[in-house]
């Protein structure tokens, strides 16, 4: 089953698949074929699987190596999965958790299918192929008399997925067939894992390795099943094939799947413009000033501080879409944190390390530049949670030179913390510890590979049909450049994050956390904050990111803006999306009760926090110099620690 996984798309077996050798998936009628063979064993899967023998201390996905082999061994389904991954050239450098998929599928059957409700669960699934494949015939007889005239082909109102976007799956009978109880089957199989005796983490857990196994057994990925990729290689004479193999091969070496150019982008060469200089530099941080825009600025500066697992320029892309660029362009004095990208050295770099060099530091050297004694700040993602962590020591200190403080999707509270929660149980966080031991530090690609599975039908699978299939080169474009450029993280930083944050929630919990020889109590947080969630959000949901207004003493507006954790922050004046704000003063016991009174607006919210933030940075003056004595620039943005690999 799973030599489905596009594994026979790019290598040279698939020429010899598409001139006609024993391959076991010629056409798109043994596709279906194959998908029907698929349901059948899992219609008998109750009587052909018997209870695993598992350690009684351990759960599935604990399963010893030996354990594991036997279940293998004795379930043909489940050893064919394992052996066809494990031979296919793709596991190097496709992320998906075979075994987490094995265990989901086990999980099924063995809770589900062996009750009452399975005979007629399985009825209803044959009635539904039935029905699906008369309405194929059907749709697909409207069009040929359509063709000639004899009758209107109006489009059929399925669903809509850009997987099968080519006519074919619409017009040609087999495929749209096998696209139709493909879709049948998954959603089948999806329903399947909604297990009511599962407590909500392990539920999410199981509906997100069967979503992966779905995924990675749409027939779009077959070589012999993908019309467009069929076409291709008819008109290239096979060139696309030999490319794609090219391109699995090149990947193979890199140890990755390449999901853009990488030679298409480069910071200070077109991205990461906007003018300015790194002021000041230590061990983990440059700071960026950057050049005033206007003959006037706002009194109070602005920190922005970015998550320390990204490069800092998805704030400063193209000038087009550039946060930083607009916000100079509305009068602020922006100084900015880019990170260095950590290695070995740094292993026992800790949380109380990111605290001095990043905020603290950033803070006095801004206020000697500028000669504000005050400073306003900004955090995104985990950037903020750093920035929390900062305004709850300095609160506890009585240190108030923050004045206002924005948070862009930043968790405070990690009891909802999405899909990434599938991530963190405990033997996935003892393993990323166990790693981190090893190396020193949390490897860039271990942190992608996860965010990139919570949207594999676009980040991952997209690129093997591009990539392999096609033949085509990855595409150039900004935000995957960006995505695919990220950093590693200190073992000792990482290590107290994962434990204080989604482990333990111990930021909500006041006296729980002590830093710097202070107890934090959120509550203690009493800056004006302006807070933004994202309707779309999967890795910080939107009622996630609303909690702020309940955590901090302040006075919080809460901003929900459209889109996703990216595309909802980088979002400027002028293009699409909506935002919602609720009415001043107006605080809500829930955040569906904030969501309706909340009042919708077109367009950027960009406008809105610049508003906000203008009042709360002072009167306008001339702008500081670049650097100053005791700082002088040390060269142009975007510095040198934005470019270490």
């Amino acid at each position: 089953m799973a030599d489905q996984i596009t594994g026979s798309g790019a290598t040279p077996s698939s020429a010899t698949a598409a001139s006609g050798s024993d391959h076991p998936l010629h056409s798109p009628d043994q596709m279906l074929s194959l998908w029907t063979g698929w349901m059948e064993q899992m219609s008998t899967a109750p009587q052909a699987l018997q209870p695993p023998v598992w350690p009684a201390a351990l759960p599935p996905v604990l399963l010893a190596e030996d354990a594991l082999a036997r279940r293998l061994a004795e379930d043909p389904l489940l050893r064919s999965i394992d052996q066809i991954w494990n031979a296919n050239p793709l596991r190097e450098v496709v992320p998906i958790d075979w075994a987490g998929i094995a265990w989901a599928l086990r999980t099924v059957w063995l809770r589900s299918m062996n009750r009452s409700e399975a005979a007629a669960s399985l009825f209803d699934f044959g009635q539904g192929v039935w029905r699906s494949l008369l309405t194929t015939w059907d749709e697909a007889g409207r069009h040929w008399l359509g063709l000639f005239g004899l009758a209107p082909d109006p489009a059929p109102a399925g669903r809509s997925d850009k997987r099968f976007a080519a006519p074919e799956w619409r017009t040609n009978p087999a495929y749209l067939a096998l696209k139709e109880l493909y879709l049948l089957a998954s959603d089948w199989l999806l329903e399947r894992g909604d297990i009511d005796d599962l407590d909500p983490a392990e539920r999410q857990r199981l509906t997100f390795h069967l979503r992966q196994f779905v995924d990675a057994m749409s027939p779009a990925l077959v070589l012999t099943a993908n019309p467009v990729a069929l076409r291709k290689a008819l008109e290239t004479g096979g060139a696309s094939l030999v490319d794609g193999a090219r391109h699995l091969a090149e990947d193979i070496a890199a140890g990755r799947l390449s999901m853009v150019d990488a030679n298409a982008f480069a910071p200070g060469r077109n991205l990461a413009l906007t003018p300015g200089k790194v002021v000041h530099r230590n061990a983990l941080m440059e700071l960026i000033q950057y050049a005033p825009a206007t003959e006037q600025v706002r009194q109070v500066p602005l920190l922005i501080i970015p998550p320390w697992i990204n490069k800092y320029y998805i704030l400063d892309m193209q000038p087009k879409n550039s946060m930083v660029r607009y916000l100079v362009s509305q009068g602020f004095t922006v100084f900015l944190i880019s990170w260095r990208n950590p290695d070995a050295s740094m292993d026992g770099t800790g949380i109380e390390d990111y605290i001095d060099l990043g905020p603290l530091a950033a803070s006095e050297v801004i206020r000697e530049i500028t000669g504000s004694e005050m400073v306003n700040a900004m955090g995104y993602c985990i950037g903020g949670v750093l920035l929390t962590l900062t305004l709850a020591v300095l609160a506890a200190k009585g240190d108030a030179r923050f004045r206002a403080a924005s948070f862009m999707v930043s968790p405070q509270d990690f009891s909802r913390i999405g899909d990434t929660a599938v991530f963190m149980d405990e033997p996935t966080l003892d393993l990323v510890e166990q790693q981190m031991m090893e190396r020193g530090y949390l490897d860039s690609r271990a942190m992608s590979n996860m965010f990139n599975l919570l949207r594999s039908n676009d980040l991952i699978w997209s690129n093997v049909v591009n990539n392999y299939l096609l033949g085509n080169r990855p595409p150039a474009f900004d935000l995957l450049y960006w995505n695919s450029d990220s950093t590693r993280m200190t073992r000792a930083a990482h290590s107290w994050y994962l434990r204080n944050t989604y482990v333990e929630n111990n930021l909500i919990v006041p006296g729980k956390v002590s830093l710097k020889g202070v107890s934090i109590d959120l509550g203690r947080i009493r800056q004006d904050t302006y807070a933004v969630g994202c309707e779309k959000d999967h890795i910080v949901p939107w009622d996630s990111a609303w909690r702020i207004s309940q955590l901090f003493g302040g006075a919080v507006r809460y901003v929900l803006a459209s889109s996703g954790h990216v595309a909802g922050i980088i979002n400027p004046p002028g293009g699409k999306g909506e935002y919602r704000t609720a009415p001043e003063g107006s605080p809500s016991a829930t955040p569906q009760d904030w969501l309706k009174g909340a009042e919708r607006h077109s367009g950027s919210w960009w406008p809105d926090w610049s508003a906000w933030l203008a009042a709360r940075s002072g009167p306008l003056t001339a702008p500081p110099s670049l650097g100053s004595t005791r700082h002088p620039p040390l060269e142009d943005a975007p510095g040198s620690y934005v470019l270490q690999t």
